[in-house]
């Protein structure tokens, strides 16, 4: 028995405004994983191949697989630099089973990084 050929998601174009986030620490609540409390350990973790996403600002996740021409979203430069940055990015938006996934086209708008949270949480993942 054959089983039919898959069909190509149909993506649809979007522009989302959020924090860029390291989505294991995020989702798993491992630790706190938001703004400057978590920026060292979010670099970390996409270095070590840990995907990133954007928490955007209505509290969906999106995440990232690829960002502008970089081949990779596996310790992509472009990321490492805007960690916990709030960003506005464009691109294509697939869902699948309930998660969003974003081919990011462009970065529009970088404001660095605005949600200070190190002196509440201290610096992860050492803590206070």
């Amino acid at each position: 028995m054959v089983a039919p050929g898959a069909q190509a998601a149909k993506s649809k174009r979007v522009s989302v405004t959020g924090e860029i986030v390291d989505t294991w620490c995020y989702v798993t609540e491992i630790m706190y994983g938001l703004g400057t409390a978590h920026h060292q350990c979010a670099v970390w973790c996409a270095v070590g191949g840990i995907p990133v996403s954007v928490k955007s600002d209505d509290g969906s996740v999106y995440v990232v697989l690829k960002v502008e021409e970089d081949d990779s979203s596996v310790a992509n430069p472009r990321l490492l630099n805007i960690q916990t940055h709030q960003v506005t990015v464009d691109g294509d938006l697939y869902e699948r089973d309930g998660v969003k996934y974003l081919i990011v086209t462009q970065v529009a708008n970088d404001k660095g990084i605005v949600n200070m949270t190190h002196e509440e949480y201290g610096i992860q993942p050492f803590g206070k």
